[in-house]
């Protein structure tokens, strides 16, 4: 069966996948104000009837910042574009906003989005969350500190709980890499053009450290 099976030029054919957005590649250089890059992904959680719900974080690169948290049990790659353009009337647009390869982020309605709105958007290399560090090490905070200690009940308890951690983690605690500052603290202070002193930020494409001024 085998020999008449190749003999006959016989196969299974496979199944091709989908075109995606491409984005750029090229390494990135580490953002001198906030707005400058954005960093976006995806967490995700479950009620305790056991319904799963998806956080989508963005967040700003220099200061840290958590623009957005948004939960819903379902997120599209149109549902993205729109918060994403809630957020650009909100802060500004940013020159670039980076994710990994989810189905979400290379849609066509996000591809869209970032054509007309004129903003570079960069893919991490398949594998490699590290390049996209500023947004996992969010994450991680995010997973021990505020989804891992709570029992959601229902959607509804799981945004305004995310609201309220959001508002600590902007506002209230002060964070070692920020200097013993808060996220809010390093925008405003660079929005009233006082330069900030020298932060030690860790490099999204290595695990060494390096000083940055800004």
């Amino acid at each position: 069966l085998f020999r008449l099976y190749q003999e006959e030029g016989l196969k299974v054919r496979h199944r091709g996948g989908r075109k995606r957005a491409l984005g750029t590649r090229s390494p990135m250089t580490i953002p001198q104000e906030p707005g400058q890059r954005w960093s976006l992904d995806f967490v995700s959680d479950a009620l305790i009837c056991g319904r799963r719900f998806r956080i989508l974080a963005v967040i700003d690169d220099f200061s840290r910042k958590n623009l957005a948290l948004v939960a819903d049990t379902s997120l599209s790659g149109g549902r993205v574009a729109r918060e994403l353009t809630a957020l650009v009337e909100r802060y500004g647009k940013p020159l670039m906003i980076v994710s990994d390869n989810g189905t979400e982020f290379t849609s066509h309605a996000i591809l869209k989005w970032a054509d007309e709105m004129k903003v570079e958007w960069h893919y991490i290399a398949p594998g490699k969350p590290q390049q996209n560090g500023f947004v996992e090490s969010f994450n991680g905070r995010l997973r021990d500190e505020c989804l891992n200690e709570t029992l959601f009940t229902s959607l509804s308890h799981a945004r305004q709980v995310l609201a309220d951690w959001r508002e600590d983690y902007n506002t209230v605690r002060p964070h070692s890499q920020l200097g013993g500052r808060t996220p809010d603290q390093i925008a405003r202070q660079v929005s009233r053009g006082h330069a900030p002193e020298t932060l030690v930020i860790p490099s999204t494409q290595s695990h060494k450290k390096r000083e940055l001024s800004f």
